[in-house]
């Protein structure tokens, strides 16, 4: 029997158990201040860069697009692009430059964000940004092999979302 024919069976003796489990989600409703709160996590391989349980809202750039996350958000896993994760609490906020990774959104307004690279943005400096978009270029305009043109061309795209932030 083929898995198809399997589900269609298992549909038929217990409908009710397998449609219970599918949630249907709506647009987020008015909660309690608390609840208002979302739990992040922004973690590199090697560590943990931030974590709070008292954010208001994330705001990502993610391969569907720019997101804005608030809490009761609706469930999901986004991936990343290079850009900038803005985090803002009720005090202000915060933003750090990722190259990359993943955002997953859990029930009870929980995300964990998870990246290879990930940097608060005011480390950077437009100077050495300038500076190494200079040699990729180089690089990118027919200076070395396929490979360290390939490579050269994925460090640009990074340093141009990057300077486009930095000032």
């Amino acid at each position: 029997m083929n898995s198809l024919r399997v589900a269609r069976v298992a549909l038929r003796v217990r409908p009710t158990a397998i449609r219970a489990s599918i949630q249907r989600r709506g647009y987020a409703e008015a909660v309690s201040d608390k609840a208002n709160q979302i739990k992040l996590s922004l973690s590199l391989p090697h560590q943990s860069i931030y974590k709070s349980q008292d954010v208001v809202q994330v705001n990502l750039a993610s391969e569907n697009g720019e997101m804005g996350i608030l809490a009761q958000h609706v469930p999901s896993i986004e991936q990343l692009k290079p850009g900038v994760i803005e985090v803002i609490e009720e005090t202000g906020s915060k933003q750090f430059f990722l190259s990359g990774g993943f955002a997953i959104i859990q029930p009870n307004s929980v995300l964990s964000i998870n990246a290879i690279e990930g940097y608060p943005l005011e480390d950077f400096s437009a100077d050495a940004i300038r500076a190494q978009i200079a040699d990729a270029q180089k690089v990118a305009n027919g200076g070395g092999s396929e490979q360290d043109i390939a490579e050269a061309r994925i460090e640009l795209e990074v340093l141009e979302t990057l300077q486009h932030h930095v000032k």
